[in-house]
């Protein structure tokens, strides 16, 4: 009966979306109040019944109820609980729902909460919504329907992916899931916008917090989603530029210039058709990445490979919304009104700088994503991986990080270029100081890349202070402090990235119990091999002692066994000081009695992802800053109203 329960919840919902759109483009085209005031309720009733659908559907896999044949191919009842509950967006048909269940959601927030638009502006909105959601049903119920029955039911399941059974599932999926459908609630205004010939700074207002959540959401997912990959996949490595790993980066990168541009519109009443387009690109980034992940076209471990048709379906929502979007633009953005105007010297110019180097970014990871797709469908194997993306990609990222250093510290409209040129010198003199110094420490030893990734990183981190110099701390609002926090936190990344690269010391030795090795300042001693058992796997662990000039501590790398489904995992030990990760991966065993080790010094490599964190904690200040302003301004014109 839940499974039932649930099929109906997601066909009603579905219902409710046709019933929302039909209702916003009539009640919008001829011009009916009546038809206009049952969109919001529509609306909320709609993004409920998603819950429940996605509620039903969490409570099989607890259940393990093998008569679900998603539950029977996704999941198996020796699993702990969290891999059951995780387990339930673990795969295609569950990530789908989860993806509609919070894009009803959000649609509900939306027709609760928003009271700055025009009413027409609302409305469209809330069509346009319904209007995505409506693919996405589509795509369950006719093509990837979750709540199937499998007769007979299975004895038990297959099994949960193990490179999956982490509580980085609990975490990783769903955050970049929030932030994908924040895009879309985005692209949503932007069509409303569109379609009543209303953008401008109030339309801007209402957008900004769903984009500056997206954001948040985006960078928190692809930081967990790296780190999770850093210490689950046993390769050492942060990022591989994987085509699934760029699908989550093409978003986050056209989101990073959508909330600049819209933050730009909503105070100064500047950068219109950029920001609608900025809208769309975001939108159509989540789109493709998709298409990506659940077409087929891409084998990855976090790749839901399925039938092509599928991929077909998919492949025709997006060219139907993005296509669409584009044509609306095409016709509409005449009705965009020109903005204010500002001087080549502005802090608004270096914000366009700033977006089109993000555009060229986004271009080229674009094209390294797709280009390899598009010659395979031809016949000829292509591989676009590390080499092509830190050669192309990796200098515009640095441009790119010294404008953003100095665009905070340039006024709005306009300023004078010597008096930019002042606010710059202690930042410069940092990074001519220590380039000097790295040049002659390390003069051959690491590459250019790491070397400017150094120098940049100082300058930035330098640069994004100075915002907060010569003013009352305690009076300066929350946004400013957010502003200065998440560029902060991109020298931090950035100086993370730079030092992994440069400085990691590697060593792939066989050791027998008993025997020591020594690397970058690490003595390492191999005590012994032990099975172990755990709660649906065995294994192989080994027992090993780091020192630096202390006491050991002690480690403990392993090689797991699942049975169901059969996989070999790596389980990385890793121990972390102030400067940097020691990890340490347990290989085979050889015939004369060693084992394979793998060992790496990471210096600083944790700046990463602290950077990151402290990225998002930026964003966040500013998100809970801007709607602490907003909340107070209303306030006070409501208490004016009243006094008067």
């Amino acid at each position: 009966m839940i499974a039932e329960l649930g099929l109906a919840a997601l066909w009603l919902a579905a219902g409710l979306a046709l019933l929302q759109l039909v209702l916003a483009a009539l009640g919008l085209g001829k011009g009916r109040a009546e038809l206009l005031s049952g969109v919001r309720p529509v609306a909320v009733a709609q993004g409920l019944l998603g819950a429940l659908s996605f509620g039903a559907l969490i409570a099989l896999f607890l259940r393990s109820d093998m008569s679900v044949l998603l539950v029977a191919m996704n999941s198996h009842s020796a699993k702990p609980w969290l891999y059951k509950f995780a387990g339930a967006w673990g795969n295609h048909e569950g990530s789908m729902l989860l993806w509609v269940t919070v894009m009803g959601l959000a649609g509900a927030l939306v027709a609760l909460l928003e009271r700055g638009l025009k009413r027409e502006t609302h409305m469209a909105t809330l069509g346009a919504q319904a209007a995505i959601s409506l693919g996405f049903y589509a795509f369950l119920l006719f093509s990837s329907n979750p709540f199937a029955r499998l007769n007979p039911a299975a004895p038990d399941g297959q099994g949960l992916n193990p490179l999956l059974q982490d509580p980085g599932l609990a975490f990783h999926p769903p955050t970049l899931y929030f932030g994908y459908v924040g895009l879309s609630v985005a692209f949503s205004f932007a069509v409303g916008a569109l379609l009543t010939a209303r953008v401008d700074a109030a339309f801007a207002r209402a957008m900004r917090p769903w984009v500056l959540g997206a954001w948040v959401l985006l960078t928190i997912g692809i930081t967990a989603g790296s780190y999770w990959a850093y210490y689950e996949l046993g390769w050492g490595g942060w990022w591989f530029w994987d085509p699934v790993e760029n699908a989550s980066l093409m978003p986050w990168l056209a989101a990073t210039a959508l909330l600049h541009c819209v933050t730009v519109l909503a105070t100064r009443d500047a950068l219109r058709a950029w920001t609608v387009m900025l809208a769309v690109v975001a939108f159509s980034m989540s789109m493709v990445g998709t298409f990506l992940v659940r077409s087929g076209i891409l084998t990855s471990v976090h790749a839901f490979a399925v039938d092509p048709e599928r991929g077909s379906f998919i492949l025709v929502l997006l060219l139907l919304y993005i296509g669409g979007a584009l044509a609306l633009f095409g016709l509409r953005v005449g009705t965009v009104r020109e903005g204010r105007q500002f001087e080549g010297v502005s802090r608004e110019a270096l914000l366009v700088v700033n977006n089109l180097l993000l555009t060229v970014i986004l271009g080229v990871v674009l094209v390294g994503t797709l280009y390899p797709l598009m010659a395979e469908a031809f016949g000829h194997k292509i591989s676009v991986g590390p080499p092509y993306f830190n050669a192309v990609a990796g200098p515009i990222a640095l441009v790119l990080m010294l404008a953003m250093a100095v665009g905070p510290l340039v006024r709005w409209r306009r300023d004078e270029p010597g008096v930019v040129a002042g606010r710059l010198l202690w930042p410069a003199g940092l990074m001519i100081g220590l380039g000097a110094a790295l040049g002659v420490a390390a003069w051959g030893k690491i590459g250019v890349l790491p070397f400017l990734g150094l120098v940049v990183a100082a300058g930035v981190a330098l640069a994004s202070l100075i915002p907060l110099t010569k003013r009352n701390l305690r009076r300066t609002p929350l946004f400013t402090y957010g502003m200065v926090l998440a560029h902060l936190g991109c020298a931090v990344s950035l100086g993370g990235m730079a030092a992994e690269s440069a400085f990691t010391t590697e060593r792939l030795v066989a050791m027998k119990p008993g025997e020591s090795v020594e690397a970058a300042g690490w003595r390492i001693r191999f005590d012994r091999a032990l099975p172990l058992a755990g709660p649906n796997w065995v294994a192989m662990q080994a027992d090993m002692a780091a020192s630096r000039g202390g006491e050991d501590i002690m480690l403990h790398p392993q090689s797991r066994f699942f049975s169901s489904p059969p996989t070999t995992t790596s389980e990385s030990a890793i121990l972390t000081r102030w400067d940097g990760q020691l990890y340490v991966v347990l290989g085979e065993a050889l015939d004369d009695g060693r084992w394979q080790m793998r060992i790496w010094w990471k210096p600083f490599v944790t700046f990463i992802w602290f950077g990151g964190l402290m990225i998002a904690a930026g964003g966040t200040l500013t998100l809970i800053g801007r709607e602490r302003r907003g909340w107070m301004m209303r306030l006070r014109r409501h208490r004016a109203e009243q006094s008067a």
